[in-house]
């Protein structure tokens, strides 16, 4: 925990996502809300078939699912998605002629039914 899934258009062909995703962690781990980096989980989904609305016309989009244990407050969990959209938007800058989406949600996972186990290197 966190999990943070990063699904995205494969129209955003200058996507460099593995730096994406480790700018994503740095922010994580910079929000102080995660005691070890380590326990910080990232993966990206590039889609080929989607659509975006109705129009005609070339979008994109890239969304972040972050899921995190139940109990921070509202406000932590706006700090979270607004600063992960701000990467995004780093990340994503504006295209001509492609409207491109960035969206960020923030989802609890039940604390108590929750399991993890670690298994170190040796």
């Amino acid at each position: 925990m966190p999990h943070l899934n990063l699904e995205y258009s494969d129209n955003l062909s200058e996507l460099n996502v593995d730096l994406l995703l480790l700018r994503l962690n740095h922010a994580l781990v910079g929000s102080g809300q995660f005691a070890d980096e380590a326990d910080i989980k990232s993966r990206a989904q590039a889609f080929a078939k989607y659509r975006v609305g109705t129009a005609p016309g070339e979008r994109a989009f890239a969304h972040v699912r972050l899921a995190i244990l139940s109990g921070r407050s509202e406000q932590v969990k706006q700090q979270l998605s607004g600063s992960l959209l701000a990467v995004l938007q780093e990340a994503i800058p504006a295209n001509a002629g492609l409207d491109v989406q960035l969206c960020v949600e923030v989802l609890d996972i039940d604390r108590e039914p929750y399991a993890k186990l670690r298994l170190p290197a040796e």
